[in-house]
């Protein structure tokens, strides 16, 4: 193991990183009320670190409530509620985590994220970590273990890496490889903070993956980690250079989202800082649009066009195409294959940030459950299905939600919102305002951006891909598979809850 490759897998462990915020959001609220005596008997018996003592001062601090397992705890001989001599301890469900989030991202999952991007593993397994309550989907979906294996195989021995250049024909594009079957969305220089992208960005570099600029431009902080990123050419073609494309090892054209097909992108002027507007090359203060079409691409001969330019460029370069789910993706699929692309990235309808609009993300593409299956077995029929490597986004949560696309047929994932639900968002679905991000994840404000610390960023997102990473692996164990790709295409490997009854 080269030295290079053993520091970056000492980075993928960073410790505890607890939440930046002196009052943490909790599940259950645990009241001491003023009959407390100050025994510190709930501090001994507590195994969750709930009740602490601080023993300079004989005093029992504030209780934890973000590390309470609640009323589970009754049929435990450690439940402090009863076992305080005084009296002095209630439970009670929090009121504001029943009005948390959302029927695709409930409190639970989003405390479950926040509880692995803390430890880089789930330790409160009272909160549900699999799946949200959209009662559809990847929540319809359940993983099939079968009873019996045909081989023992050992977690730690599961080949989790993906090759992103499968093409037979393509003699100059290294065969670039990634230790994990995700990368990170993008993210653009304008809609996410500086200390976001460089959290991403980080932790693409501590796991030998990859995160996208989105349409952004390039900024410089991320210039060193320029092996690690992928710049995007989207329809607005904002920050688009020749030396930032020669920069990485992969570039996307994102020609749709799943989360806004049809509509283009919208970034509004309090959000177009005199930075952002330098990157774009534009007004400060002015709104951006981004057009739905490349104006110079109606065909796939166009697209080819576009492939051959970036590789005028960049002969070396990974070329991706990001296209939404119409009902005739198998087709845009397979034309972007003889196009000249390495990678396929289909982005579903559930996808996009707080900035999407729901009225796109509900009603105009097709769910990717559908539309990874239905690319997977044209591109099969076609004969072409291991020439190119099938990615999937939009919507994609948990470990669970990465292993249900590929056994659907998908080589690997992009991911996005877990990422900044890792950095504590809330959902409270601000992200187009420029000072509408209360946690300064999604905001270009001077003063908001102060909010996250580069370090803690990019530790929070090492470590909930440790936890995925562990997960994954256990999963595939459980189905005596020895790497990640023997899953492709197992849809026996799943079975859904309106069938299985």
């Amino acid at each position: 193991m080269s030295t290079k490759e053993k520091m970056r897998r000492d980075s993928r462990t960073p410790g505890v990183i607890p939440t930046r915020f002196r009052n943490a959001l909790s599940k259950y609220r645990v009241i001491r009320s003023a009959a407390c005596i100050g025994c510190g008997k709930c501090a001994e018996l507590c195994p969750h670190g709930v009740h602490q003592r601080y023993a300079a001062y004989d005093k029992t601090l504030r209780p934890k409530d973000y590390e309470c397992r609640g009323y589970e705890c009754r049929k435990e001989k450690y439940f402090c509620i009863d076992k305080c001599p005084a009296g002095a301890l209630s439970l009670n469900l929090n009121p504001v985590y029943e009005a948390l989030g959302d029927y695709r991202w409930p409190a639970d999952l989003l405390l479950s994220t926040w509880d692995q991007a803390e430890n880089g593993r789930i330790t409160n397994t009272m909160f549900e970590s699999q799946i949200g309550k959209t009662s559809g989907g990847f929540d319809k979906l359940r993983l099939n273990f079968p009873k019996r294996i045909s081989r023992k195989v050992d977690p730690e021995e599961v080949d989790m890496s993906l090759l992103l250049n499968r093409r037979s024909d393509d003699k100059i594009t290294p065969r670039v490889r990634i230790d994990v079957p995700w990368y990170g969305g993008g993210m653009s220089f304008g809609s996410g903070s500086d200390t976001t992208m460089v959290g991403k960005a980080r932790a693409a570099a501590a796991w030998n993956t990859f995160t996208c600029t989105g349409e952004g431009g390039y900024p410089e902080i991320l210039y060193p980690y320029d092996d690690h990123v992928i710049t995007q050419v989207a329809t607005g073609l904002f920050g688009v250079r020749e030396e930032t494309v020669q920069r990485v090892r992969f570039i996307e054209f994102k020609y749709a989202q799943g989360a806004k097909p049809g509509l283009g992108g919208h970034l509004l002027g309090d959000k177009n800082t005199a930075a952002v507007a330098r990157m774009r090359e534009a007004v400060p203060g002015t709104a951006l649009f981004s057009p739905f079409p490349f104006h110079s691409v109606y065909s796939i001969e166009d697209h080819k066009k576009h492939v051959d330019w970036i590789k005028a460029m960049n002969p070396k370069a990974l070329v991706s195409a990001k296209v939404s789910t119409p009902s005739d993706v198998d087709m845009v699929a397979v034309g972007c294959y003889y196009a000249g692309v390495n990678v396929v990235h289909i982005d579903g309808s559930y996808g996009g940030t707080g900035a999407a609009p729901d009225i796109a993300k509900k009603n105009i593409a097709m769910p990717i459950e559908y539309a990874i299956t239905k690319v997977h077995e044209f591109l099969k029929a076609e004969g072409v299905r291991d020439e190119v490597t099938l990615i999937a986004s939009g919507g994609i949560r948990t470990a669970h939600d990465i292993v249900k696309a590929i056994a659907l047929g998908a080589d690997g994932c992009v991911v996005g919102t877990s990422e900044l639900v890792a950095l504590e968002c809330i959902r409270c679905k601000n992200c187009e305002s420029g000072r509408g991000c209360a946690r300064g994840i999604a905001s270009t404000d001077p003063e908001l951006k102060l909010m996250i610390e580069e370090d803690w960023a990019a530790a929070r997102i090492i470590n909930l891909y440790r936890s995925w990473y562990d997960q994954i692996r256990a999963i595939l164990a459980q189905f005596g598979m020895k790497s990640v790709a023997e899953l492709r295409g197992r849809t026996d490997c799943l079975t859904h809850l309106d069938y299985s009854r």
